[in-house]
């Protein structure tokens, strides 16, 4: 007698990855969370820190690929809070793995420096999230370049060869949270544009965004008060020596105005003989003085 067994096969294909991303359409923001060949379609939620009362409305799509395999797309608007963060938590119906992505942009043009001057770029991870490995990338027409990654556990972080010089990272600071780095001698072709700083776990990710705008030196004037001022000294002395040759007593009072200060000289003349010259110096206004 020939027996038979019925035997039930579950096929699961769990979550290896999350990704997040932020694109900007007519006017708003939208950020995309992503989980690819997946089986079966994980839950999708999101939540933001800290909370808000504004009711989250994403847009998730589900889709069955060839290989039996779910491509599962969640999209959603933002609100428009600087420095709020957004979180994506997918999760296995069949058990309770979930992967999460977090994301915070500072806002657009939150960040300005010049040219030679350094800058910090502060990025921060959630208190929920103890980071392994944090890494750095710049973007403005061009594709993202990669600046530099650090690894918690190694205590090491590595450069591009193009950013070696331009970029300072605290290693003992990313250990708290803390991935700020310092831009050095930044120029403004080569350094304004989106920075973007992600903290990353086995199962976790957080990224911010900051756009930075650096500012080329902004030429000097001092050239033209100089030429100024020079101009009128020399439009004092003669007014100063006209007087001196009629011999009457007058006083001459000039008001050079700048930066709030007004300079004032006063020069008396009586009877051909000199008077030692006065000067004052007034943040607001001159009284005249008596010779």
């Amino acid at each position: 007698m020939q027996r038979t067994k019925d035997c039930i096969i579950s096929l699961i294909a769990p979550i290896r990855s999350l990704s997040m991303e932020l694109s900007r359409l007519s006017g708003f923001e939208e950020i995309k969370c992503s989980v690819r060949n997946v089986f079966p379609p994980p839950r999708v939620t999101w939540s933001t820190e800290p909370p808000t009362f504004h009711s989250l409305q994403p847009l998730t799509r589900k889709q069955l690929e060839g290989s039996g395999l779910y491509e599962v797309d969640s999209r959603l608007r933002t609100l428009g809070q600087k420095d709020l963060i957004y979180i994506c938590t997918a999760t296995s119906p069949y058990s309770d793995e979930s992967w999460s992505a977090s994301y915070r942009h500072r806002g657009e043009g939150d960040l300005r420096g010049s040219e030679g001057k350094d800058l910090t770029l502060p990025c921060f991870a959630p208190s929920y999230l103890n980071s392994q490995t944090l890494s750095w990338t710049f973007s403005n027409s061009d594709a993202p370049k990669h600046i530099l990654t650090y690894s918690v556990q190694s205590g090491e972080a590595v450069s591009s060869q193009e950013w070696a010089g331009h970029v300072e990272l605290d290693g003992l600071r990313v250990q708290f949270g803390d991935g700020s780095v310092r831009l050095m001698d930044p120029e403004e072709e080569h350094h304004t544009g989106m920075y973007s700083c992600v903290f990353s776990t086995q199962r976790s990710t957080h990224t911010e965004t900051i756009e930075v705008t650096i500012s080329g030196t902004d030429p000097s004037y001092w050239w033209v008060v100089g030429l100024i001022v020079a101009i009128l000294v020399v439009a004092v002395v003669i007014m100063l020596v006209y007087l001196k040759i009629r011999g009457n007593c007058v006083t001459l009072d000039v008001y050079v105005d700048f930066v709030s200060v007004i300079f004032a000289t006063q020069y008396c003349t009586h009877k051909g003989q000199n008077i030692k010259p006065h000067y004052y110096l007034f943040e607001t206004h001159f009284t005249n003085s008596p010779c």
